[in-house]
């Protein structure tokens, strides 16, 4: 035990009031029986801690919740919270025993309020530790792997794809792309992309259907997002590593993973390359989300609240827990469960719904759930958002830019954000009667390429830098 002055030569103390006070921090017992080097070593680190903790803070509770779930982060505070409350308990017990004589506080008072408040040290700090640990564990499971950068195929290069009805076909590069010009390498930019992929494993499949293809592009100098949704029919594109693929873009990451000698970049990173690929950007990062863990996740939040302006009229879907057939929503203001929010995501047969609508419907709800996931009122929450966040999302982004992303996209109005679908006019439905059969899409790559430059400006691959006259 450190002390200023003999013990002999100090006033007597309340056991019990040095202990309460080295309780609400550490350090406060020991300036109380007046011992200045004893109180500055018990308060220093819980001084050192606290001010970590309320300089993330200040950047906003929900940026410090993203840099909570980055591991290296979170095992950081689960370590400085548990060694916080073993300093705090230390210091009671400090306090408690340096005032007085023993008489005064062995099985007295002051010994019951030891305990007593040992108790409540004990368990704020377990909660606030299981807090970090969730995060932690959320994070270990959310950030993996990395995507390589897009490189353009090489000049006459050729892949096997399956056709429209997944019968694998030696392709070429003859599919008539209307003119698409060739996409050229990007220019430097601090813009983000980011593609998110909805996997729906649902309905009793064998295999994951990438039916939620949304590349959100956020430009930092501006403050804006654009984000482009790619329906699942497309068919028939170029593909990044050569060669053409004649099956629907929605199973190309599943093909990709039973052919890995093709696509040796593996499932999600061929996708985000081809994309990439197809819209004119690279796309630095992806977010995998499974569509049923996404359920649980609106239903954590409480629901959202979604506005949509036509109605819904699809008898034919298909409740997964045995209800009747159909989904209705009449237009306006709603606020759905996660049953209906997965239904309003889902559903594309109703009258006058498509693909191309339903695309639309995906981003209106992944704006809505940002909106709740960012109240205060979900720190409650934390832990049981974070367990489905842990088994529902994947993502490749780097885990020290996360917090640094989450400040960049609170500050962007949702009136700067631009949608757009990738249907017509920028993609056409050929005859089924030329397709064996099957809908597909054909992408009008001369339409995708000047959106592309509307869009991304020089940073698209179709930007053509304009030449100068002769004599200039």
């Amino acid at each position: 035990m450190t002390t200023d002055t003999p013990a002999e030569d100090r006033p007597a103390r309340s056991p019990s009031l040095a202990t309460f006070l080295s309780f609400i921090w550490p350090g406060l017992g020991q300036a109380y029986e007046r011992r200045g080097r004893a109180a500055l070593i018990f308060a220093a680190p819980a001084l050192i801690a606290a001010g970590f903790l309320l300089t993330q803070a200040l950047r906003g509770l929900d940026v410090l919740a993203v840099e909570l779930i980055t591991p290296t982060f979170a095992l950081a505070v689960l370590l400085l919270v548990l060694f916080i409350g073993a300093w705090r308990l230390v210091s009671m017990a400090d306090a408690m025993t340096a005032s007085g004589s023993p008489r005064s506080w062995r099985r007295g008072p002051a010994t019951v309020l030891l305990v007593v408040l040992s108790a409540i040290v004990v368990a704020t700090h377990g909660t606030a530790a299981y807090y970090a640990y969730s995060f932690y564990d959320a994070g270990s499971s959310i950030f993996v792997g990395d995507v390589e950068p897009i490189t353009a195929p090489e000049p006459g290069g050729s892949a096997t794809a399956p056709d429209a009805s997944g019968t694998p076909q030696p392709s070429d590069n003859s599919v008539d792309f209307q003119g698409g010009p060739v996409a050229s390498p990007p220019t430097a930019s601090s813009r983000i992309n980011v593609l998110f992929t909805g996997v729906d494993s649902g309905n009793g499949r064998d295999h994951a259907l990438t039916d939620t293809m949304l590349v959100a592009s956020i430009d930092p100098d501006t403050k804006t997002v654009t984000l482009v949704s790619f329906p699942r029919d497309i068919a028939q594109f170029k593909l990044y590593n050569g060669g053409t693929f004649s099956g629907k873009l929605n199973s190309l990451m599943t093909y990709a993973r039973l052919h890995p000698k093709q696509f040796p970049d593996g499932a999600v990173t061929s996708l985000t390359k081809q994309l990439g690929y197809l819209l004119g950007v690279p796309i630095d990062y992806y977010a995998a989300i499974n569509l049923d863990g996404f359920k649980q996740m609106v239903d954590l939040v409480g629901g959202v609240d979604i506005t949509y302006d036509r109605d819904i009229l699809d008898p034919t879907y298909n409740w997964e827990d045995g209800a009747p057939s159909g989904f209705f929503l009449k237009a306006g203001k709603h606020h759905l469960d996660g049953r209906r929010a997965l239904a309003f995501v889902r559903s594309r047969k109703g009258a006058g719904d498509n693909d191309f609508t339903r695309a639309a419907r995906q981003q209106i709800l992944l704006i809505a759930l940002r909106k709740e996931l960012t109240r205060p009122s979900m720190l409650p929450k934390i832990p049981a958002l974070l367990k489905a966040a842990g088994r529902t999302v994947r993502t490749n982004f780097p885990q020290d830019r996360a917090a640094d992303m989450v400040a960049l996209i609170r500050g962007i109005d949702e009136a700067s954000i631009m949608r757009y679908v990738l249907g017509p006019p920028y993609a056409v439905h050929p005859p089924t009667n030329t397709t064996g059969g099957t809908y597909i899409l054909r992408l009008k790559m001369d339409l995708i390429a000047k959106l592309s430059v509307k869009l991304f400006g020089t940073d698209s691959r179709y930007y053509v830098a304009p030449s100068l006259s002769p004599g200039r």
